[in-house]
């Protein structure tokens, strides 16, 4: 495809624990549009946050990223995902326990499915990561917007502990890891 068939927008939709963190981690990124917070892997009727906590509606607590693809690329955000979240922990980021925590790809098409696919096998084989990813690919047949109050959540409580202790940790990994694809102004100065 050819720099003028490229798409002003693509979506991508990854689960890595807390979508908080999640969201707040691509927001730094330049290309990318908007990261939404919500819910993938269930169904309409338990899209919300309280029966998602339980653990029991097949969700995850996912962000929809929404990307300029001629400015960043689907592998590229694979990147900064799998450098910011543990891909080796079965339902589960550091205190944050449940199926809802679960590190996913949630692939829109084959050549998502296929992309990601390849990325997790060079992953394991250069050895950066000490145990086996366990990281699903499942395929994308709906996502659910969260709550309003879920929406920008680091941006608007910056000094919440959860936020200061988990979130923003991961951010300043990004910054300095992907210095060369941030904003010029994050979205949290």
């Amino acid at each position: 495809m050819s720099s003028s068939q490229t798409p002003a927008r693509a979506t991508a939709v990854f689960a890595g624990g807390c979508f908080w963190c999640v969201e707040a981690v691509f927001e730094e990124l330049d290309g990318v549009i908007d990261a939404v917070s919500g819910y993938a892997g269930g169904s309409r009727e338990s899209a919300n946050y309280e029966a998602v906590c339980t653990g029991t509606t097949g969700h995850a607590e996912a962000v929809q990223i929404i990307y300029d693809p001629s400015k960043i690329d689907y592998r590229t955000l694979l990147q900064v995902h799998f450098a910011t979240h543990d891909p080796t922990t079965k339902d589960r980021q550091g205190n944050d326990v449940g199926p809802q925590y679960r590190s996913a790809i949630f692939y829109a098409n084959e050549d998502e499915k296929r992309i990601a696919g390849e990325f997790i096998a060079e992953l394991t084989a250069s050895g950066a990561v000490n145990r086996p990813i366990v990281t699903t690919l499942e395929p994308l047949t709906a996502f659910y917007e969260a709550e309003t109050y879920h929406q920008g959540y680091v941006c608007a409580n910056p000094s919440q502990g959860y936020v200061r202790a988990v979130a923003l940790p991961k951010v300043e990994k990004v910054r300095q890891k992907f210095a060369g694809v941030l904003k010029k102004h994050s979205p949290l100065d």
